[in-house]
């Protein structure tokens, strides 16, 4: 059994990725997106009919997806892949991300930082009491505020949040935050996820987007309320709120949460999301 290099055409890939769906959102979307993102895609198996693991390359990010094997064998082209380019992160089920690290220090290579995930869905068959749910945001938030969708005069506004959520959020330890980056990526974000932001007292104080679409769920992420603004309800209405509209596009809905933010977690419980497995980001 050995590792075979493939694309997002190979129908057996596609496959294997779609009965894990809900475990993989992030590596499916990547998946989906692999020619114009100019990824890499190899497959573990016999042939191309009997798929044991799955390993996608994709903008400096590895994404394992193991499928809860631990006999995983190095792959050889792991040598040439981190001789060419430099490997940023590895993402994934917490199994497969700690089996694919051991992989990269056999090579030399040592993650500087891992954070660990609470991985949660939505779906609608499980969905929530609407009237229960009605009833906690009238009553646990702010009756004048405002959600909808961004307008491009938001942008200074929505790009202060989205620095201090990188900050807070998404930035590896001793990383150096880069305004431009971020810019740029809340432009993307504008453009090509779907978003909503919180308006309260005449002020954008909170925004939440998708940050990624597979075959048949969206991954939320981005979810961030000014510190002032905090403690009165706002990321609640602002999440449920936001999750019904993509409920009602027909997908579910996929997030991870950092384990110690209790606060966020309380919120997407509230809000009907369940824990489905342990979840890890290792940067290097």
């Amino acid at each position: 059994m050995k590792w075979l290099k493939t694309s997002e055409d190979n129908l057996q890939a596609r496959a294997f990725l779609l009965e894990r769906e809900k475990l993989c959102v992030a590596a499916s979307a990547r998946f989906l997106r692999n020619r114009e993102s100019r990824g890499h895609v190899w497959y573990l198996g016999e042939s191309e009919d009997q798929i044991k693991a799955l390993l996608l390359h994709n903008r400096r990010t590895l994404f394992p997806v193991f499928n809860g094997h631990t006999d995983i064998p190095a792959p050889r082209f792991l040598t040439r892949l981190l001789g060419k380019t430099k490997i940023h992160a590895v993402q994934g089920l917490r199994q497969d991300a700690e089996l694919l690290e051991t992989l990269l220090e056999d090579q030399g290579y040592f993650a500087l930082e891992r954070i660990d995930y609470h991985l949660m869905s939505l779906d609608a068959e499980t969905g929530r009491n609407t009237g229960e749910h009605k009833s906690l945001l009238n009553k646990h938030c702010p009756s004048d505020l405002v959600l909808r969708k961004p307008v491009p005069s938001d942008e200074e506004d929505l790009f202060t949040l989205q620095a201090a959520y990188e900050k807070e959020e998404v930035l590896p330890i001793n990383s150096d935050f880069n305004p431009a980056h971020s810019r740029l990526n809340l432009k993307r974000l504008m453009n090509s996820e779907q978003m909503i932001v919180a308006e309260f007292d005449s002020r954008v104080v909170g925004k939440i987007n998708t940050s990624a679409e597979s075959f048949s769920r969206y991954q939320v992420g981005g979810v961030y309320v000014r510190p002032d603004c905090r403690g009165i309800g706002i990321a609640l209405r602002m999440t449920v709120f936001f999750t019904e509209s993509l409920l009602a596009q027909g997908k579910g809905i996929t997030l991870f949460v950092k384990k110690r933010n209790t606060a966020a977690i309380k919120v997407y419980r509230k809000a009907g999301f369940t824990a489905l497995a342990d979840y890890r980001i290792s940067y290097y």
